[in-house]
């Protein structure tokens, strides 16, 4: 287990932190490769993130957003990750970045899975950064426990892209990247906040099984070291 605890007093000390981190790795990005990209997460968590990254100094024209995962919901729902990202990140500085959502109005989410690994393979691999949010319930981008297609999303064998998943803790039927996609990003972070997290994570660490709690996927699996930013 290869993972890194970064400790701060508040949710906004974390933010401005993490955006700092963040905004470091995607100018260097830049400076080597001539392009940058980042993949979030949706949630209450990361808005303050959003807002601080915003006010960045990078070149943002140069980097590419897209989300780690979403609901199959149209970007105007309010309960889309890609509206999230539209009002709280692609804005101020950050509103040159190039976003491409997973979200597509096509006759079905399978239809949608296709699509958005089409577009989003124009990104290149590795994500330059990759922030991934979890659950109470141990579950981190759609890795959903008893999700239908979990074992097949946390193969580190299946190929990179976008694919669905449906589980009951889910709400929505769900589009995510697989961890293939996400495990080797060269930033790879776990951003999350409250005592109730923590205290998550700390089971997640205690034991094995990735069905129950899939974050435990990343902690034991990942190819990059996991960064975990925490808050009370």
């Amino acid at each position: 287990m290869s993972a890194q605890l970064h400790q701060f007093d508040d949710a906004a000390g974390l933010a401005s932190a993490l955006a700092d981190k963040v905004a470091a790795e995607l100018s260097s990005a830049i400076e080597q490769r001539g392009t940058a990209s980042i993949a979030v997460s949706g949630g209450s968590t990361p808005k303050k993130f959003f807002e601080t990254l915003s006010t960045r100094d990078i070149d943002w024209s140069k980097v590419t957003v897209t989300l780690v995962d979403e609901r199959f919901v149209p970007a105007d729902s309010p309960r889309s990750n890609h509206l999230l990202v539209l009002q709280h990140l692609l804005k101020d500085k950050a509103a040159s970045a190039k976003f491409i959502p997973l979200y597509y109005d096509v006759a079905s989410i399978e239809d949608a899975a296709v699509k958005a690994t089409e577009e989003t393979a124009a990104i290149g691999t590795p994500f330059d950064v990759a922030i991934l949010g979890m659950g109470g319930d141990g579950h981190t981008a759609s890795f959903f426990p008893n999700g239908n297609h979990l074992a097949k999303a946390i193969d580190l064998s299946t190929p990179r892209g976008v694919m669905t998943m449906q589980a009951e803790g889910a709400g929505e039927e769900r589009l995510t990247f697989t961890f293939s996609s996400l495990s080797d990003a060269r930033f790879l972070a776990l951003h999350i906040e409250g005592d109730g997290k923590k205290d998550v994570l700390e089971k997640a660490k205690a034991g094995s099984d990735e069905n129950e709690m899939p974050i435990r996927a990343v902690l034991n699996r990942a190819v990059s070291p996991l960064q975990i930013y925490w808050a009370p």
